[in-house]
């Protein structure tokens, strides 16, 4: 009888609670966890600058509008971003600290989360502290290591545990997460794979292959200058191997045609660098893609790849393809002017191709063992045109199997860039492999151990690499772009913020001798800055994206005009010596080139592209000014009567 009232009153009790769910739901559903489950927002927030906090929700979300984000003594509503997920947006708090953020429920505490506050100018110390110590010392690990140690200290605390913990941090968990990402990954690899495959096709032959074919028709000063220009360009996809190549080749041609060690280190070096920064596929290219991608990715609403980025700024990149218009000027014309005039006077009338008291090292430039072709070996022009044409196609293929859409753009936008490259490249390297393999060139052990010394020219390279990627995510965390944005965003046009950067680039690499530097500590910097002042001028429409384009052309372009001015750039010291040159002679007969084609850029090119102007008329008139200016004031050293007709 028990049992049976017990069981009775269990399935009563079980009706009553259905009444009351289906008679009044809202009372029922009151009794039910809280939907939210998670806050998401920053760890780390700048004091009086706005944030975004993103909130995790499980159900129930059309009773958002009962719930509050609370700091301190202000709430603010939550609503739903442009993806659908809740958020509470300018979120803004005074002063300094350890504070909470609280999620409230009709009044209620349901969930909450710590944050710090620091002061907004801290954000900016660790690039100022990574470009000051590269500028002061001359090294860039040392500096970006620093910049991410100062910065993994501000995000945790700033005391002397902090600092511990900061140096720590920096490695265990900025520099790791800068290796495990897949695409920073991708990049390390592709990049080793491209300076592999040129080791190859070096130690095969194939590079001197095509070094012959050009030199054998140089037979006057104006076809040498031509020949060595072309192989300047020619050799696009290193600029290393470029530089160390077509000095040593060109040095013995150059001083029977009578043309200046100083032209032939002009040459060298105004044809590496600026094309191996925008040629299609180069070494450079991997690490160019990596940085814009990590500088990229929290920007909200660009929805292009980093890939595609790169290829759009190219057009826009007016000092690297000036630089390269008016070395073959000058070759075609045969006409020079300032220093570079003095000393090719003196090689054409008196034989001399060295100044009197020239200091020369020809042997610190001669091109290595590991990168010379092996001995014996046939030249064969084949074997490098083809692993660089399979690694062109290939990203081509590749890019339009991995990308969507109706036009050529669309398809190459949407298109998987770091698979693209892994792809290319692997087949680039087999390619040049087989070939060399297959004409019993190369045996597999030194197709390997060339591939292995290729391979090692980068390992520096991809250091630098993942401490930029490290730092970036540093500026990420510390919100920089947030606080450049609220001083400058009012203060500096969209419009003028390319040549800002372009001069800051330049003056950066030209203290500290890096180029790669200069783009791994700006990059990260100054892309989200030129994003957000876009934004807050309501300027992120697509006819908009010149500017973006554009800032990130002359980070490229500002490095490579500041490497060709100054003394202690590697490029410009490897240049003076494979090409066997006084190295001061070198820097000051090359720096009135490289000035005049700098300022014309900025003129013609960066400040009226940034306000509208299509690229190609500023392309265009820095041509004609190049050329004019070459016509008027250049002299032919041809034309001076030949002292000395033995020598």
């Amino acid at each position: 009888m028990n049992h049976m009232l017990s069981h009775c009153l269990s399935k009563l009790n079980f009706l009553v609670v259905l009444f009351i769910f289906v008679l009044f739901p809202e009372s029922s559903r009151a009794q039910q966890p809280p939907p939210v489950t998670e806050i998401t927002g920053p760890d780390v927030v700048l004091a009086d600058i706005p944030f975004t906090v993103t909130l995790e929700i499980s159900r129930d979300t059309l009773a958002l509008s009962a719930y509050e984000l609370r700091l301190g003594d202000t709430t603010w509503p939550i609503t739903f971003d442009s993806d659908g997920n809740p958020v509470a947006e300018d979120v803004v708090s005074a002063g300094t600290g350890r504070v909470s953020i609280e999620l409230v429920r009709q009044g209620v505490r349901v969930s909450e989360r710590p944050i710090r506050k620091i002061p907004p100018w801290t954000s900016i110390l660790p690039p100022l502290l990574a470009i000051a110590i590269a500028l002061l010392f001359k090294r860039v690990v040392p500096a970006l290591f620093l910049g991410i140690w100062v910065g993994a200290m501000l995000a945790i605390e700033v005391s002397l545990g902090g600092m511990l913990m900061g140096l720590l941090s920096s490695f265990q968990v900025f520099v790791l997460n800068a290796l495990a990402n897949p695409d920073h990954a991708s990049i390390i690899l592709f990049t080793f794979m491209i300076g592999g495959m040129v080791g190859i096709i070096s130690k095969n032959g194939g590079m001197q292959g095509v070094v012959n074919r050009i030199v054998d028709w140089a037979n006057t000063a104006k076809r040498g200058q031509v020949a060595t220009s072309l192989l300047g360009v020619g050799i696009f996809f290193d600029d290393y191997a470029n530089t160390l190549v077509v000095g040593n080749t060109m040095r013995p041609v150059t001083d029977k045609l009578r043309i200046s060690r100083e032209k032939l280190a002009y040459l060298v070096d105004s044809t590496a660098a600026p094309i191996a920064a925008i040629a299609f596929v180069t070494t450079w290219i991997g690490y160019e893609v990596g940085l814009i991608g990590a500088s990229v990715r929290n920007l909200d609403g660009l929805d292009e790849s980093a890939y595609s980025l790169f290829l759009s700024s190219v057009p826009y990149s007016f000092y690297p393809l000036l630089a390269v218009a008016f070395v073959l000027m000058i070759s075609l014309t045969g006409r020079d002017y300032g220093p570079m005039l003095k000393a090719e006077i003196r090689a054409r009338t008196t034989g001399a191709v060295l100044g009197e008291g020239a200091n020369v090292d020809e042997a610190a430039g001669a091109d290595s063992g590991e990168t010379a072709p092996k001995e014996g070996v046939p030249h064969r022009m084949v074997n490098a045109l083809l692993p660089v044409l399979v690694l062109i196609a290939g990203v081509m293929v590749s890019l339009y199997v991995t990308g969507e859409g109706d036009n050529l753009r669309d398809i190459i936008g949407s298109a998987d860039s770091y698979k693209s490259l892994m792809w290319a490249s692997l087949l680039g390297v087999l390619t040049a492999a087989l070939l060399s393999v297959g004409q019993r060139i190369l045996t597999i052990a030194e197709v390997v151990e060339s591939w292995y010394s290729g391979l090692k020219g980068m390992l520096f390279a991809m250091i630098i690499l993942v401490m930029a990627w490290s730092l970036s995510e540093i500026t990420s965390v510390l919100h920089t772009a947030d606080f450049l944005v609220t001083v400058l965003g009012d203060t500096v046009p969209a419009a003028l913020i390319p040549a800002i950067v372009f001069v800051l680039a330049a003056a950066t690499a030209f203290a500290t001798g890096s180029s790669w530097g200069t783009m791994g500590i700006l990059l990260p910097l100054v892309l989200p800055l030129a994003w957000a002042v876009m934004q807050a001028n309501d300027m992120v429409a697509i006819h908009d994206y010149h500017i973006l384009y554009s800032t990130i052309s002359t980070v490229l372009a500002g490095s490579v005009w500041g490497d060709h001015c100054s003394p202690i750039s590697d490029t410009t010291i490897l240049s003076s010596m494979a090409s066997g040159c006084d190295h001061i002679e070198h820097v000051r007969t090359q720096l009135p080139y490289a000035l005049l084609v700098g300022l014309v850029a900025i003129v013609v090119g960066i400040i009226p592209a940034g306000y509208g102007l299509p690229w190609w008329i500023g392309l265009l008139a820095g041509l004609i000014i190049l050329f004019s200016v070459l016509k008027t004031i250049g002299r032919e050293a041809d034309s001076y009567p030949i002292s000395n007709p033995h020598a």
